[in-house]
């Protein structure tokens, strides 16, 4: 059984979650919404908004996502542009690269790849 994480409002800088595609899920294609959404299924593709991107520790993401903020506790390969900030909390793994100007990996993540932080 999927342990859920609680997030704190730090977390969340938006406010409530809008929308979630909960483990059992698999999405293939271009996603775009408002507010928050939560992802703890599977996601091929793109994804693009400019709130909040929440991947649970049962998500597995093979994609390009661009996002204010995007948190991070699941498994995810690509390509991340956070206009904000990125941050990745255990068990995440984390394979490709972030372009963000703040990035906080916590203690027991896998990050395999490169970060850029251009000046805000």
């Amino acid at each position: 059984m999927a342990e859920i994480k609680a997030f704190t409002n730090d977390d969340f800088l938006t406010g409530h979650v809008t929308s979630i595609l909960d483990y059992g899920t698999r999405f293939e294609g271009k996603l775009s919404f408002e507010g928050t959404v939560q992802i703890g299924g599977e996601f091929v593709g793109e994804i693009f908004t400019n709130d909040t991107v929440v991947i649970n520790d049962t998500a597995n993401i093979q994609a390009q996502v661009e996002a204010d903020t995007i948190i991070i506790s699941g498994r995810v390969e690509g390509n991340l542009f956070a206009r904000r900030r990125v941050i990745m909390h255990p068990p995440a793994i984390f394979k490709g690269t972030v372009t963000s100007p703040s990035l906080r990996i916590d203690e027991g993540v896998v990050f395999e790849g490169a970060s850029y932080m251009p000046k805000s």
